[in-house]
C-alpha cells in the first residue's frame, strides 16, 4: 500500500504517473495527478488524472470506454514519480493506438522480452497478407493437414532431441516446433494472449 506522506508532489501539486500494461509491460501513457486524482484511482480502481489543459479530474476511458484497470501502483525511489500497471479494456491512445508511444526515433525490432508475441504478429501478418515465396504461406495454403503434420513431425524431432541429450539440439527442435505451434494458432484464430490467461490459472 503507498504511503501518500512519502510522495513528492511539485509545485503545481502535481506527480507524473507511468501507465504501464501489466501483462506485456509496455508502456502505454505517461500522464499528471494531484491527490485528489490519486485518491480516485486508489477508491475505484481505474486510473484518474489532471487535465493540465482543462485544470479538471479527468478519468481515464469515461468517453471512450477504455478503461484502464489499476492492479498496482508503485512509486520510486525519489518518490516523484508512480508507476501504475493496468489491465487496459481497449486501446489507451486518443489515437486508437494501443499505446502513445507508438512512434520511435530508434527501435531494435527483435526484443527478446517478447519474442513470441512478435512471433504471433509476424504470422499473421503473413496470413494477412501473403508474401510470395514465404513458408508461413506456404503452409497456410496446403491447410491445416500440412499445419498439423508438421507440428507432429517437429514434437517427435524435440523427442529425438532430448534422448541425444543434446542441448543445442533441442533448444533448435523446440524453436522449430514453438514457430509452427504459432502457426496452427494463428490459423485456428487464437490469440498469444489467451494462452496467456490459461497458463495464468496455472501458476495461481
Amino acid at each position: 500500500m503507498i504511503d501518500l506522506d512519502n510522495l513528492q508532489f511539485d509545485s503545481n501539486g502535481l506527480i507524473t504517473a507511468v501507465i504501464q500494461d501489466a501483462e506485456s509491460r509496455e508502456v502505454l501513457m505517461v500522464a499528471y495527478m494531484n491527490r485528489e486524482s490519486l485518491d480516485r484511482t486508489i477508491q475505484t480502481g481505474q486510473t484518474w488524472f489532471f487535465s493540465r489543459s482543462r485544470n479538471e479530474l479527468w478519468h481515464k476511458g469515461e468517453t471512450s470506454g477504455n478503461y484502464l484497470s489499476v492492479t498496482s501502483i508503485r512509486y520510486d525511489c525519489d518518490g516523484d514519480a508512480l508507476l501504475i500497471e493496468v489491465d487496459p479494456m481497449g486501446p489507451a491512445c486518443h489515437t486508437g493506438e494501443k499505446s502513445c508511444f507508438y512512434r520511435s526515433i530508434r527501435e531494435n525490432k527483435v526484443k527478446k522480452s517478447n519474442i513470441i508475441e512478435q512471433l504471433f504478429d509476424t504470422i499473421k501478418e503473413r496470413k494477412a497478407h501473403p508474401k510470395e515465396g514465404s513458408y508461413t504461406n506456404y503452409l497456410f495454403d496446403k491447410g491445416i493437414d500440412k499445419i498439423l503434420k508438421k507440428v507432429g513431425e517437429e514434437t517427435s524431432e524435440v523427442i529425438i532431441a532430448t534422448k541425444n541429450n543434446s542441448k543445442e539440439e533441442l533448444i533448435y527442435e523446440t524453436a522449430d516446433l514453438v514457430y509452427h505451434m504459432t502457426v496452427l494458432l494463428v490459423n485456428q484464430g487464437i490469440d498469444p494472449n489467451d494462452i496467456a490467461k490459461e497458463l495464468l490459472k496455472r501458476v495461481k
